[in-house]
């Protein structure tokens, strides 16, 4: 049974694009001395023993960032720059990761086996070295796995008249390897980046640059007398079990196709459970992306993998592989700046992939892909490998390699507050993300807009929205937390101080509560409000005009209002976490500071060009606006926004502290009273919150605190801490709380 003409027999509506991908990236941790680094695998990075994601591949410096699977190449490159960046974050911070695919310059004796649990692997990795050399296990590269969509290969089946499935699956995946390795000579000349090696690495050294060492025969390949066929599936296995009885190869993995057929752990399952993927595994890093692959280069390779598909099957297989092999072999080792030799029959593989893109509609997007291939032909220096050429110094690359691989370690620094790729979740889910990505617990978004995430470990599965909210807390917690009447009450009741105050639904009746608290301080806010929004605070008596509108801001945010009196004291927000307290925050109220320049419109501007000012909690610092309640409270100070400051003086734009509109943060964990701290944790308890933020006004933190004379009083309790003000601080040395729940979620590991 033929697959030939499959996809031209099926329908146009074909989802032709779906299919899964995963990516597999290898780099060597270099030291401050530029060479391959000494140092064991960073203890941060958890157990390599069950790291999903980040592993040690043959030497103790060689790190593999392995992706889970994604349903789009998009997705894939997104956790591959997680990863790049959790490991550039982890390392010694003296440390970066080599950019390129040739290591620097190296002896036998700088490349340590990588210490592993498994005596088997470390058996292997012995065995490896004696039959190759350590240095070239010293190359890295990506691997790209992919595997058609479930939907597209059942659609396909139904068209072949196949009558199994399995019989299927690999027959369309051995025509896709087969093709594979007739064409793979493009993705060497587009792709090729390993032009030189730096001197020692070979007993000769190369006269010339090339376009990919790695995808020569000069690369990390099995030995000349290993020829494994393609013609079948049964030859595929058989040779591949044939080898390792004679003990040519030690084990299955130790076959080094530029493909692999994958999906169970030994090659003769493949004949009852099917192929399900393939592993491509020709890509050099690009050293000009800090991920080492580059999206439109996936997209590439996707659209080139299905014109494999769309062209037919030879029928002299082997023997064509082995004309390929030698062109591959040809433009790999031929000068990065020479165009595709005469006899590449370029034009097949083209119009394979137009025939794709014409038939299946494709978007635009598919059209440039190919028309880049088509400049790149004609322009060899657009290439990587042609690119790079203008990096070269005297036939070495290291110069060229610390400068990138130290701005790619700058660009993980920058901004460490956030998750590269995931920044526009909120801060502390990125932060939790991080941790658990570091320390290998599974991760899945499941809800990006509402910063929902699923963490699991072996069958131990949590759920945690917002990064705090988990199944450590019962579902009415948040909902006691949530109503600020049901809180005071049930903390009044087990005999902590609130503030006292009086609820209104109606504005009216608001209005004419004015003249029991005209002459008081007071606090007008929703009552069900969460981030400080909707809240007043009159320090002094307000007058009509004022109370009014801090009663329109409060109403707008729920329809039951609060008016309580105002305690004068300095407020502080307590973390609480599984009954301690964890962190403790004074938070500064949006201020300006004058320069006797500037209005105070002008100051604002230049105090959000601060970067950890950000919006919407993506940074550790909010925007500050200049909106109603801001204006209300600078025409209380007898200012407006017009208006200069003299030097020195601080105008409050707000009175509420609240980091989320525009307030600054201060750690005072290491100097706040531990009988404060435990009073928090107490008050924590009496609603039955699992994890807490604790907003107590406290006149003098010099006098003792107990829940007898408590000397302070609760503001608030919030369901939704916001753990990444804490963590980042305007002043202060900031406290890591999600290393801290996700060792609570998950203290097995």
């Amino acid at each position: 049974m033929s697959l030939n003409g499959l996809l031209e027999k099926s329908p146009a509506t074909l989802p032709i694009l779906q299919a899964t991908f995963g990516l597999e990236r290898e780099s060597l941790r270099i030291g401050k001395d530029h060479r391959i680094a000494q140092t064991d695998h960073p203890a941060c990075l958890g157990s390599r023993s069950f790291h999903p994601y980040i592993q040690t591949d043959y030497s103790e410096a060689q790190l593999e960032l392995i992706t889970p699977i994604a349903h789009s190449t998009k997705e894939a490159l997104r956790f591959l720059g997680a990863l790049t960046d959790v490991a550039g974050r982890s390392i010694d911070k003296s440390e970066y990761l080599w950019p390129l695919s040739i290591p620097p310059k190296l002896c036998e004796t700088d490349i340590h086996i990588a210490k592993l649990e498994d005596d088997y692997e470390c058996y292997y990795r012995k065995h490896l070295a004696d039959v190759y050399g350590k240095t070239l296990q010293s190359m890295s590269g990506i691997h790209f796995n992919m595997e058609l969509g479930k939907d597209l290969v059942a659609s396909l089946f139904k068209e072949s008249g196949y009558q199994s499935i399995i019989d299927f699956k690999n027959d369309i995946h051995l025509k896709l390897a087969q093709n594979f390795l007739r064409f793979r000579w493009l993705l060497t000349y587009l792709y090729g980046a390993s032009p030189i090696a730096e001197e020692g690495f070979f007993s000769k050294t190369l006269a010339k640059p090339v376009r990919s060492i790695r995808n020569s025969h000069l690369g990390y390949v099995n030995h000349k007398d290993i020829q494994v066929s393609y013609e079948s599936l049964e030859k595929y296995i058989s040779d591949i079990e044939a080898y390792i009885a004679s003990g040519k190869l030690i084990a299955e993995k130790e076959f080094y196709s530029a493909v692999r057929l994958r999906g169970s752990k030994h090659v003769r399952d493949y004949l009852t459970n099917g192929v399900t993927y393939l592993e491509l595994r020709t890509f050099d890093l690009n050293p000009f992306d800090n991920r080492g692959i580059t999206q439109e280069t996936l997209d590439t390779v996707h659209l080139f993998v299905l014109a494999l598909l769309w062209l037919d099957s030879s029928s002299a297989i082997d023997q064509d592989i082995t004309e390929a092999s030698k062109l591959n072999d040809k433009i790999a080792l031929s000068h990065p700046l020479d165009k595709l030799p005469e006899d590449a029959p370029i034009e097949i593989i083209l119009l394979a992939m137009q025939g794709i893109v014409d038939y299946f509609e494709l978007s635009d997007y598919y059209q440039g892909l190919i028309d880049a291939i088509k400049n790149q032909i004609e322009h060899p220096e657009q290439t990587i490998a042609g690119r790079l050429l203008e990096e070269i110094d005297t036939l070495s690359l290291e110069s060229f390699g610390q400068k990138q691989g130290q701005a790619f370690h700058d660009y993980a620094w920058q901004a460490p507050y956030a998750l590269k790729g995931y920044e526009n979740m909120e801060l502390s889910t990125q932060l939790l993300m991080f941790d658990a990505i570091q320390k290998g617990v599974h991760l899945e978004v499941l809800d990006e807009n509402d910063q929902f995430i699923k963490l699991w470990h072996g069958e131990h599965v949590e759920y945690v929205k917002n990064a705090n909210m988990t199944g450590k807390d019962s579902y009415i917690t948040p909902l006691i937390m949530e109503n600020k009447v049901v809180t005071k009450k049930l903390l009044s009741k087990a005999g902590f101080p609130v503030q006292k105050g009086e609820e209104f639904a109606d504005k009216a009746a608001a209005l004419r509560y004015f003249s029991q608290i005209k002459d008081k301080a007071i606090v007008v806010k929703p009552k069900s409000t969460n981030f400080g929004l909707g809240i007043s605070i009159f320090k002094e008596s307000a007058d009509l005009t004022a109370y009014q509108k801090a009663l329109d801001i409060a109403f707008a945010e729920d329809d039951t209002v609060l008016i309580e009196e105002f305690i004068s004291g300095t407020e502080y927000r307590f973390f609480v976490l599984d009954g301690k307290c964890e962190a403790v925050l004074l938070r500064v109220p949006a201020n300006v500071v004058g320069d006797g320049k500037h209005t105070i419109a002008q100051l604002v501007e230049m105090k959000n060009q601060d970067p950890l000012r950000g919006r919407d909690h993506r940074s550790p610092l909010e925007i500050i606006d200049l909106g109603d309640v801001e204006k209300l409270m600078l025409q209380q100070q007898g200012y407006t926004p017009d208006d200069i400051p003299a030097d020195r003086v601080r105008v409050d734009l707000r009175r509420n502290s609240n980091i989320s509109t525009g307030g600054d943060s201060i750690d005072v964990t290491d100097i706040m009273p531990d009988d404060y701290k435990t009073l928090a944790a107490q008050m924590a308890r009496a609603v039955g919150a699992w994890v807490c933020g604790v907003d107590l006004i406290i006149p003098d933190k010099s006098l003792p605190a107990s829940k007898e004379e408590p000397n302070c009083a609760c503001i608030e309790l919030n369901f939704n801490p916001a753990i990444y003000l804490h963590t980042y601080c305007h002043e202060g040395p900031g406290q890591a709380l999600t290393p801290k729940i996700l060792a609570k979620l998950f203290p097995e590991i």
